[in-house]
């Protein structure tokens, strides 16, 4: 099975990338350079990561490495980021296609696929957007609830759990934990809930190690600067106790060294998926060693409150229990153990990629 695997690249994430690959020369050196930062690396295939010739991977939106590779075969200066993405899938006799970015490559983009890609399917963990991705055979993601309403359009729609990334277990057997509560994240007005949880963590800072790497919006740093003191602004500013904590955000193998330094990891999800859990956070906290105080709802399967992590219903509630983990380090060391023996054996990238021949299949 000859499988195409593509991406997007996270806007905030770009710089950083960027200045690593700032010597490439090659699209086959800036692939390398993307692979080994490993971020995004839970949603790649094991014949993407094992490098397999039958696999093939780009994130269609990357025009640094897309333009190289362009160059590289002879296509024209001007040939759009479509067209590179098209004669790359030609070039690879692509059977199925694996479209991790359907919002940027929904139905017209189907629409020019060539003969031989017998299967499109596609990941998305959100809900149906005026349905400009629906023509997928195949939608994916690891939310219940999300998948149901897919189905209520008339598509069919499958379980696919990201996995474990085996790089991360160098980081979880990291022993030095020098932080004591980390959040990696956005920071927003308009998720009051994770706003609402932040807050009150960040009155931890007093009593313990915390830090947060915040990715903030161009209003919120404008906000922030001496410019937005007063005026319209001040509503984007963050409060104080969370200012203070807050440092840049980290991605790749900074962001896996940000969780391998730390003893707790707070997760909480944005109201997207109902009372279904496993965002993003869930793979990398656990799959790096930390102890995660994550929010009730329902997890993946093998993932369980109060074994494999700590669950909190409130802000209070999350308080509460990062106390309590923060006051036994040896019952915080055991729940951090749990869930990563749980998340690097249930969800392997093995048993990944035979659920993906499954639902190809």
């Amino acid at each position: 099975m000859r499988v195409f695997q593509n991406g997007g690249i996270y806007p905030s994430y770009l710089p950083h990338l960027n200045d690593l690959r700032k010597d490439c020369q090659t699209f086959a050196q800036a692939m390398s350079v993307f692979f080994a930062d490993r971020s995004g690396a839970a949603h790649f295939l094991k014949p993407v990561l094992d490098r397999d010739p039958d696999s093939f991977f780009v994130n269609g939106d990357d025009a640094f490495a897309q333009r190289l590779w362009a160059s590289e075969k002879g296509l024209r200066a001007d040939a759009s980021l479509d067209e590179v993405l098209l004669a790359q899938i030609e070039e690879h006799r692509t059977e199925v296609f694996y479209n991790l970015d359907p919002m940027r490559y929904g139905d017209s983009f189907l629409a020019k696929l060539p003969g031989h890609v017998r299967r499109t399917i596609a990941w998305r963990a959100a809900p149906s957007q005026g349905g400009a991705f629906l023509k997928h055979h195949v939608m994916v993601n690891n939310f219940p609830s999300l998948l149901n309403q897919y189905r209520t359009l008339g598509v069919r729609a499958e379980y696919l759990a990201p996995a474990h990334d085996p790089e991360m277990d160098v980081y979880a057997a990291r022993t030095d934990r020098p932080i004591d509560v980390l959040f990696v994240g956005t920071y927003s007005r308009h998720h009051r809930a994770r706003a609402q949880l932040l807050n009150a963590v960040a009155n931890l800072g007093g009593e313990m190690a915390v830090v947060m790497h915040l990715n903030s919006s161009r209003l919120t740093r404008l906000a922030e600067s001496p410019l937005g003191i007063l005026g319209p602004l001040a509503k984007h500013r963050r409060p104080h106790n969370v200012r203070v904590l807050a440092r840049p955000p980290v991605f790749g193998r900074n962001l896996l060294a940000a969780l391998s330094s730390a003893r707790i990891v707070i997760n909480g999800a944005i109201d997207m998926a109902g009372v279904d859990r496993g965002n993003m956070r869930v793979w990398e906290a656990l799959g790096c060693g930390a102890a995660m105080v994550s929010d009730a709802g329902r997890y993946p399967d093998g993932i369980i409150a109060g074994t494999h992590f700590v669950s909190y219903a409130s802000p209070d509630e999350a308080v509460l229990q990062i106390r309590r983990l923060h006051a036994d380090q040896e019952h915080c060391t055991m729940i951090a153990r749990a869930g990563h023996n749980a998340i690097a054996s249930r969800y392997s990238k093995e048993h990944q990629w035979r659920r993906f021949q499954e639902i190809v299949g």
